[in-house]
């Protein structure tokens, strides 16, 4: 996981992989490069845009880049002249040992669109070193007895050079007794081996010195030496023997140091020093030292340090058997070391996005690479992401995957994910590694504002303060920063006459709304408009929302009398014939309210009377009724003052004075009252003149009217009975008398009059009014009925 975390900031600047191309080019042959070790760099290698068929620039555009394992840089690509130049000079016995030939495989990775060539560069080996023997002093007891034939194994010397540039022949120095020659083994390495070609006497020449080169197949050659000394025994005729020559055995990389791997055993049938018999490794390499150890006396050989089969998978050990007289048996212990899934799979990221927009279809997230240095089943890997995630993971290459979005994403639902990836082998016990990645989805406009209502009813008292917040409209917006930005605006009215910006103001920023000017509700009962929300997105979008505003009332308006008048002139003056009966109306008092509801509820009051109990006012009409028949004791002036009061909070009222005059018949002259007639005298001369011509055509008016009417009466009564002029039976056709009218006044009334036939004066006559049949109620008396409310004084 070190390398995978180093791997991961190396590859914080890739940019986003829109298509993943170049699957075609999975099952071609990979391009093959050489270069020589230790060789300088940097030096050209080849030129990868002629051999991949692109311009000299199209790397460049493209975004060319050289992967390998590890991401070991020993390759450089020059993007812009299309040169892979090598980057530093390289060891081939440091990179593949003794492994020939030595490939070193890369990708070439090109970006926008994504595109993979698989290549190999081999590195051809130098003869750069020379044959070298581990032991340079070698000690040979050969018995004088030993027939000429008789072969003597000799330690090898060991060349890091491989091919033809490792050892290729071992000669000996000239003399009369040995030749040396150049063995085999199953591996390709080379052994010499002495060969005796004529008896020894050790009387003659006890002992011999030899020296032994090795020589490489390099140009030139090179070569080394190692010196032999051979010392001639006496008769020591039977060399120790093993049980068998091969020994086969399979040892798991996993086990301890200290394991028993086998035990081989020799025999020798001399006896005493003879036949005393010691083990030894046999011309072994320095690995084989370090790794094995034997038992000099038991033939135990033990594991020294720990194994690696990713390294190296077999060893060839010798073992050699030597007795007391020098005399020596050889045998080979062949030793496979089993793979153990004892490695985890790798991971290499060689790109990644991790802001993905939203609505994107398909998008690239990441492209990586895994691979697992066990083999057979422990290094087959099975790759797998969480199922709750809109993400897939596609094979490319061989070991490349490239997760990609399962379709658009939507950040309102998820704006952030934190995906797994699970790399498993197929090893027994199984092994994993997990490479966590976090992706977060980038806003993108795609969510108009949304008002809480899409209707606001606001009310506001009339009369208010300018600049009142009246309420607020309040609009989200489930995008993110500048995306979910609201501002608000007023739209225009859809009625051009609504004066809108001079009524209410918005602020932009927070939806609150404000009455620019004290409203009026007689002038203005309701007004509705529309509010928009946009956000600052590209391109921004909007909605909208209508605000309904209704002007509550208050009690502003005093109610204002519209009978009788109060105009400052000459009072009116009701005149009530004393024969009226109780319940007799005398006026109706008419008035307005300009406020509505519960404010212009009136109710009528009176305040003052001259004769209290003889006239009483109606609580709901308004109309001033006799409370008890007239008599002759009552006063012939009387003064009453009515008080008319709304049902506001705080109430509002005003009084209106009725001065009534009681007379016999309308013939009785007509009455000022004292305190008319000393306004009258305190007028100004010319409103007496004015008062008085108005009067004056008023009177003749009306006793035209009266004179016009008598006549077409006893006309009709003459042409009917050829009599005077009588008394009718019933009220005349039509409404002599109708008072109607707005506010409370809402009923009409009708008298009966008749001008008697031998009067000289042709005055009225007041009878009886006749009350309308009202809906449910009879033509009673007032004071029965209940739903009149009477004001007595």
């Amino acid at each position: 996981m070190e390398t995978s975390g180093k791997l991961i900031c190396r590859q914080r600047q890739v940019l986003l992989f829109f298509l993943l191309l170049g699957l075609s080019q999975a099952g071609l042959e990979p391009r093959r490069y050489s270069v020589v070790e230790e060789t300088e760099g940097p030096s050209f290698v080849t030129n990868l845009a002629k051999d991949l068929g692109l311009g000299q620039r199209e790397l460049s555009k493209r975004g060319a880049r050289v992967i390998s394992k590890g991401n070991k840089l020993h390759l450089l690509l020059d993007r812009e002249s299309g040169d892979l130049l090598l980057n530093e000079k390289l060891d081939r016995e440091e990179l593949c040992s003794h492994t020939d030939p030595c490939v070193l495989r890369f990708q070439v990775l090109l970006e926008n669109p994504l595109e993979f060539f698989q290549a190999e560069l081999q590195v051809i080996d130098i003869n750069d070193h020379s044959p070298v023997f581990i032991d340079r002093d070698m000690l040979l007891k050969i018995p004088e007895s030993s027939p000429p034939g008789t072969t003597f194994p000799l330690k090898n010397a060991q060349d890091v050079d491989v091919g033809r540039n490792n050892i290729k022949n071992y000669v000996i120095s000239p003399n009369s007794y040995f030749r040396v020659l150049t063995r085999n083994r199953s591996d390709g390495s080379k052994y010499p081996e002495l060969v005796l070609d004529k008896v020894l006497d050790r009387e003659q020449e006890p002992e011999l010195r030899l020296t032994l080169t090795a020589q490489d197949g390099g140009s030139p050659p090179l070569s080394g030496i190692a010196q032999i000394y051979i010392e001639v025994l006496d008769i020591n005729d039977n060399a120790p023997e093993f049980e068998q020559p091969l020994y086969r055995v399979q040892i798991p990389e996993d086990s301890p140091i200290g394991f028993l791997i086998v035990t081989v055993s020799a025999t020798d049938v001399d006896t005493g020093v003879n036949g005393e018999i010691f083990y030894s490794l046999f011309q072994a390499s320095e690995e084989i030292c370090k790794t094995f150890e034997i038992h000099p006396e038991t033939g135990e050989i033990r594991l020294k340090k720990q194994l690696d089969f990713e390294r190296i998978q077999f060893y060839e050990v010798n073992i050699e058997a030597r007795d007391g007289g020098s005399l020596s048996g050889k045998c080979t212990v062949l030793i496979q070391v089993t793979d153990v899934n004892d490695n985890a799979p790798e991971v290499t990221l060689s790109a990644f996005t991790r802001h993905i927009p939203e609505n994107s279809p398909e998008a690239v997230v990441a492209v990586l690479s895994v691979s697992d240095l066990d083999s057979e089943v422990n290094g087959k890997i099975n790759c797998s992401i969480q199922d709750d995630l809109p993400f897939l993971l596609k094979s490319s290459l061989e070991n490349f995957y490239t997760l990609v979005t399962e379709g658009p994403l939507d950040r309102e639902s998820r704006e952030e994910y934190n995906i797994t990836i699970t790399f498993t082998d197929l090893g027994t016990p199984r092994l994993k590694t997990q490479l966590n990645l976090t992706v977060t989805v980038s806003d993108v406009n795609d969510n108009a504002p949304t008002f809480s209502q899409t209707t606001y009813t606001l009310r506001v008292r009339e009369n208010n303060s300018p600049a009142l917040h009246i309420g607020s409209v309040s609009a989200t917006d489930r995008d993110s920063g500048a995306n979910a930005q609201v501002t608000y605006s007023l739209l225009p009215p859809h009625d051009p006459q609504l004066p809108l910006g001079s009524l209410v103001s918005i602020n932009a920023d927070n939806g609150q709304l404000f009455a620019l000017r004290s409203l009026d509700f007689e002038a203005l009962q309701a007004f509705e408009f529309r509010v928009g929300a946009a956000d600052r997105g590209s391109p921004a979008l909007s909605s909208q929302a209508l605000v309904r505003v209704l002007v509550a009332d208050a009690n502003d308006n005093a109610p204002f009398v519209l009978y009788p008048l109060q105009n400052g002139s000459a009072p009116c003056t009701e005149l009530v014939p004393r024969a009226a009966e109780a319940g007799y109306l005398v006026a109706k008092v008419v008035a307005v309210d300009g406020d509505s509801g519960q404010n212009a509820w009136l109710s009528y009051q009176l305040l003052k009377a001259t004769e209290p109990g003889l006239f009483g006012v109606w609580a709901h009409n308004g109309e001033v009724r006799t409370a008890r028949p007239l008599s002759e004791r009552d006063a012939v002036k009387h003064r009453l003052l009515v008080l008319v009061r709304d049902h506001g909070e705080p109430p509002l009222s005003a009084s209106v004075t009725l001065h009534v005059l009681l007379v016999d018949g309308f013939s009785q002259p007509y009455l000022p009252l004292p305190d008319a007639a000393a306004a009258e005298a305190r007028a100004d001369p010319l409103t007496v003149y004015l008062v008085v011509a108005l009067a004056s055509v008023s009177s003749l008016f009306l006793f035209s009217v009266l004179v016009f009417v008598a006549v077409r009466l006893c006309r009709r009564s003459r042409a009917a009975s050829g009599g005077g002029c009588s008394v009718p039976e019933g009220p005349f056709p039509g409404h002599l008398v109708d008072v109607s009218g707005a506010g409370t006044l809402s009923h009409s009334y009708q008298y009966e009059v008749c001008l008697r036939g031998g009067s000289g004066t042709n005055d009225f006559k007041f009878l009886k009014p006749f009350m309308p049949n009202f809906q449910g109620h009879s033509p009673g008396p007032a004071e029965e009925n209940p739903n009149f409310g009477f004001s007595i004084q």
